[in-house]
């Protein structure tokens, strides 16, 4: 098959285009990177920098990415299968979207969308208060009342950005869903077409951590990744404060390494000298930046709740320390079972790799992806 992925979710498509090249297929991947992390892509749809203090500028920086639009997407042309990351798969406003999602389905075969992160689907099912224990929007039936997730249920749920979401899901061929998550979101709505699709990992382009050895006097290095304007949001702040208590009580077990806004290849170099990473408070499910960690042997304290190992079959294995959404949870997880020696620290280590080997390999992934790219939808 001819494959198109558009846009980019933290290296999502370049991971996916990887395993379904191995599988003989020809895919290109159009993205602007992810913006600052700088992903890689076989096209380039980054805006050019323009100086953000000047509206003539960012008009003309905004006609400017315009013109690259109109000389990349009559290329986008004659592909099997074109998958798009999210509704809004451009650096565009939405109400802008429309006609390029359209082009692109009158010009190729089957058309597919991407439940991979925030959409109108998951703002309203995250903030129905019923669905999620907690999530990104809500403790049990009290919503979070933060900017961040104000901006997300205008933009999304009353908004144009809603609104192109809902066409394109009733328009297109098929849904894939990469977290538990969001096949809650999908699933109700359209389950002949939605499809769970574990995230996909290249193991081969990662090198394992060093094994913790607990007959050392090494102390356990915690990896937290900080961006800094969804600290709040994802739980991060919360997450940061426990460390810095944990530290304090126990100065000689552990130590911290924070990285801040950093490009992904200069936060993979942060990580790879720490056994532990925190990441994603209220989610049930581990996303890319967790599973990475985890096929290099780190731990992850974050998302791990009953219901995402269900999802994968997965019966044995319980690699990742869940935690509640609250700092004294975190606190003390970490402090029973990675710093009292309840835990053997290694096996937890292999157990991880394991993990994704079992369920995230991107080669499986991919060719549940070819499975499902060819399924009569009809």
């Amino acid at each position: 098959m001819k494959i198109l992925l558009v846009g980019e979710y933290s290296n999502v498509h370049w991971t996916l285009a990887q395993g379904l090249r191995a599988l003989g297929h020809e895919v290109t991947v159009v993205s602007d990177g992810d913006r600052w992390k700088n992903y890689p892509r076989d096209i380039d749809l980054r805006r050019r920098a323009m100086d953000s203090s000047s509206r003539l500028e960012r008009t003309g920086g905004s006609i400017r990415y315009l013109f690259d639009l109109a000389r990349v997407w009559p290329t986008l042309r004659g592909y099997d299968v074109v998958q798009l990351i999210n509704p809004v798969f451009i650096d565009l406003k939405a109400e802008r979207l429309w006609p390029f999602y359209r082009y692109l389905r009158k010009h190729n075969g089957r058309v597919f969308l991407g439940a991979f992160g925030i959409d109108y689907y998951w703002v309203k099912v995250g903030s129905d208060c019923k669905t999620f224990r907690y999530s990104d929007f809500n403790f049990g039936s009290q919503l979070r009342n933060y900017p961040f997730m104000q901006t997300m249920i205008k933009d999304w749920l009353h908004g144009p950005k809603g609104i192109l979401n809902q066409r394109i899901a009733e328009d297109c061929d098929g849904i894939i869903t990469g977290l538990y998550e969001y096949e809650c979101c999908y699933r109700p709505y359209y389950p002949e077409k939605t499809r769970f699709i574990p995230f996909p990992i290249d193991r081969s382009s990662v090198s394992p951590v060093t094994l913790y050895s607990a007959t050392t006097a090494e102390p356990l290095h915690f990896f937290i990744g900080v961006q800094s304007n969804r600290s709040y949001y994802k739980g991060t702040d919360i997450m940061l404060s426990a460390l810095q208590r944990l530290k304090k009580d126990y100065p000689e077990s552990m130590e911290v390494v924070k990285a801040e806004n950093l490009p992904f290849n200069v936060y993979q170099e942060r990580m790879n000298s720490s056994h532990v990473l925190l990441d994603q408070l209220y989610s049930y499910t581990p996303a890319m930046n967790a599973l990475m960690a985890m096929a290099k042997g780190l731990i992850v304290v974050g998302g791990g709740e009953p219901e995402q190992y269900e999802l994968l079959g997965e019966h044995q294995l319980r690699p990742i320390i869940n935690v509640q959404p609250t700092e004294e949870d975190v606190y003390e997880q970490i402090a029973t079972r990675l710093l009292s020696g309840q835990e053997d620290i290694r096996q937890l280590q292999l157990d991880s790799m394991e993990y994704i080997r079992r369920h995230h390999d991107h080669f499986s992934v991919a060719r549940k992806y070819e499975e499902f790219y060819g399924m009569n939808l009809n």
